[in-house]
């Protein structure tokens, strides 16, 4: 049963807020478009890249670094989860993993003139360590919250993530959009800004790493065995128990599918609004700084919708908005105008959405595993969210057009919702706390 403090819940809570600068500053806005523009500097005579003898469209370059960095994360997640549960070290793991992503970021801070591999390779180091970092995160859920608050608990510390990526995302907004006045170069201050996501994740990382508490006691590892063999051996046991809960199954599969769109919306819609929309940067820092402190009231909404009603039935409707956002962005989305309004909607739905499965799927779990099943979740999230870019890379290599990755991606929102109608959380969480 959750003891939790109220202390060391403000502590989860501050985690999210310390995390979400890296999502924001660097994932969503400033890297993908100073990369690319990076790629574009270096290509070849004939307009290419030449990477290990493959000609590449450097537009296509970030698309192709999102998508290869998620397999990454989705090869190593399962271990990590296993070896947090096994091992009861979840917070000396949390930090860990934090620190090498802090410090990946900060190094971004070199990255210059055509050093577009450094930039990637120092990327593909800390959104590892960053999604690692969240299948232990999120393990705490249901360690600090009794089953009745995690829709609320989750909402919370979702909603402080997005106030926490603001904040920092507004600070380097005054910065970038001044950096003549205080006598720097935008890319001095477009690479310092990167760099702050880095100290601003260590940084607010600290209280975690004071609070948070280890719980249930240490397992000795069998003789001539070591954690990491000890730890793929109960990943595969993990996923072997899965077929004992079929709702589990049924949901993993519709996050699996409509977690695909939101997270190729997040990760590329700043080189869309660069690229595709020719928006200046301070007007791409002002669309995703409005994107964060709406989606602030959006996570407490929903998970008001979700006290009213049920969060299965939050979720829903919050897919619902998001297909009808998408068809907007694809139909109509042609100025920085549009733009903004396409952010409005998406912060809306985005905290609710993701908060609100979190929760559900804190419901469906044994007591005991919770970050061996949570790094299946993080699989779920990351196992097709390497497609939706793999997709936007594959049409600007062959077309040069953004759009034509957006009718998959409806497809997935409504797969998704068609599939988590069928899921009956009651039913499932019963299934998990017999096994």
């Amino acid at each position: 049963m959750p003891n939790a403090s109220v202390r060391e819940r403000r502590a989860w809570y501050m985690y999210d807020w310390a995390n979400s600068a890296f999502s924001t500053t660097v994932v969503t806005l400033f890297l993908g478009p100073y990369l690319t523009a990076i790629a574009q500097s270096a290509a070849g005579p004939d307009g290419f890249l030449h990477i290990f003898g493959i000609a590449l469209e450097p537009r296509a370059y970030w698309s192709f670094l999102v998508s290869f960095s998620v397999i990454t994360q989705v090869l190593v997640m399962p271990l990590v989860g296993s070896l947090a549960d096994y091992g009861q070290r979840k917070k000396e793991m949390l930090g860990a993993l934090t620190y090498t992503g802090a410090l990946a970021t900060m190094a971004m801070f070199f990255v210059e003139g055509h050093d577009y591999l450094l930039g990637g390779n120092l990327f593909l180091a800390a959104n590892l360590a960053f999604g690692c970092a969240l299948v232990v995160y999120n393990s705490f859920l249901p360690e600090i919250a009794e089953p009745a608050e995690r829709d609320a608990i989750s909402s919370r510390g979702w909603a402080i993530g997005y106030v926490g990526g603001g904040t920092l995302l507004a600070l380097n907004l005054v910065f970038f959009t001044n950096a003549a006045k205080l006598g720097v170069s935008e890319g001095f201050a477009l690479r310092a800004s990167i760099a702050s996501a880095g100290v601003w994740w260590a940084l607010f990382t600290l209280p975690a790493m004071r609070y948070l508490q280890n719980r249930g006691p240490q397992r000795s590892l069998p003789t001539g065995e070591n954690l990491f063999t000890v730890g793929w051996r109960q990943f595969r046991t993990t996923v072997g128990k899965l077929r004992n809960y079929p709702q589990t199954m049924m949901f993993l599969g519709a996050y699996l599918l409509y977690n695909d769109a939101i997270q190729t919306v997040i990760s590329l819609a700043g080189q869309f609004g660069a690229d595709e929309l020719k928006m200046p940067m301070s007007q791409l820092s002002l669309a995703i700084l409005m994107v964060q402190f709406i989606a602030f009231f959006g996570a407490m909404g929903f998970g008001k919708i979700a006290a009213a009603s049920t969060a299965k039935k939050a979720v829903m409707l919050s897919l619902g908005i998001w297909t009808a956002t998408l068809i907007y962005m694809y139909l109509a989305v042609t100025t920085p105008r549009d733009f903004f309004i396409l952010a409005a909607l998406v912060g809306v739905v985005m905290g609710g959405s993701q908060a609100l499965s979190r929760a559900i799927f804190a419901q469906l779990i044994p007591t005991g595993a919770e970050a061996e099943y949570f790094s299946i979740y993080e699989i779920a999230d990351k196992g097709t969210s390497w497609m939706g870019p793999l997709v936007v890379g594959f049409a600007l290599q062959m077309t040069g057009q953004y759009r034509l990755a957006i009718l998959s991606l409806i497809f997935f929102f409504v797969a998704g919702s068609a599939l988590l109608s069928r899921v009956d959380v009651e039913r499932g969480s019963r299934e998990a706390q017999h096994e």
